[in-house]
């Protein structure tokens, strides 16, 4: 895996193609949706990202809920960054997960997208009693400070940069330690791909997708993917493997039998 120091931030080809693919992504979604599994009915906490809110994860948070899990908003609107201090402002999500375990009586699965996924992998370690898994969607937790294009965004929503630390960095960069599934696309226009990527591990992944980074939380691959993550038995927690059709095809053309 390449150090931080040999991390880029994508092209601004790619950056400047970010919103037509995304609607594209949408567009597709419409089309075909991604099967539906069986879930357990345990709960998930979906976590937006930087400049984001609830309507950017209606489309993965719909799906999840089809599958049978118990889906909960972050419920903090807009995603613009931590309030204050950072592990302070992570108290009040840990007792947001710690209220969803005690509702349920179950661990709660943690999905983040981006920035959110950087929540998730934190809340994962400050109370891994009550996290059952973690799955990010484009989450450069190995490159935050730098190597990608939101850090602007986030300077622009009044965020403050000076937290950064490298103590701070060096702990965002480390896994939390319940199973972790990082999706990511080789193709993402805000932040380094490389930057997402979780070292090896028995209870690690990394899946990759062909998807731009604003499109992720509605793509029918990733959808996909989220839901077969969270639909492992607790405890019997296995890498991903990949299947040929991710779409339910939309066919008007007759069959044929045959002899």
């Amino acid at each position: 895996m390449p150090s931080s120091l040999s991390f880029r931030a994508p092209s601004l080809a790619l950056l400047v193609t970010e919103p037509l693919r995304a609607l594209l992504e949408t567009c597709a979604a419409g089309l075909g949706q991604p099967d539906a599994v069986q879930g357990d009915g345990h709960p998930v906490i979906v976590y937006p990202g930087l400049g984001a809110g609830s309507m950017t994860t209606a489309q993965l948070r719909g799906h999840l809920k089809a599958c049978g899990f118990a889906v909960y908003d972050w419920e903090l609107g807009v995603n613009r960054g931590p309030e204050g201090h950072f592990d302070d402002w992570l108290g009040v999500l840990v007792e947001r997960v710690r209220a969803v375990h005690a509702r349920h009586g179950r661990k709660v699965s943690l999905v983040g997208w981006s920035l959110g996924g950087v929540y998730a992998r934190e809340l994962a370690k400050l109370c891994p009693e009550c996290v059952r898994q973690v799955v990010t969607l484009a989450t450069p937790h190995k490159a935050i400070h730098d190597a990608n294009h939101a850090g602007t965004l986030y300077r622009m929503l009044g965020g403050d940069t000076s937290q950064l630390t490298p103590e701070l960095l060096d702990r965002l960069g480390r896994r939390p330690p319940v199973p972790v599934t990082s999706i990511y696309s080789e193709s993402d226009g805000l932040v380094c791909w490389q930057g997402c990527l979780e070292e090896p591990a028995p209870d690690a992944e990394n899946v990759a997708v062909d998807a731009s980074h604003l499109g992720m939380p509605s793509h029918p691959q990733v959808l996909r993917i989220v839901a077969d993550r969270l639909a492992q038995r607790e405890g019997r927690w296995r890498p991903y493997a990949r299947q040929r059709r991710t779409l339910r095809p939309r066919s008007t053309a007759p069959s044929r039998s045959r002899k």
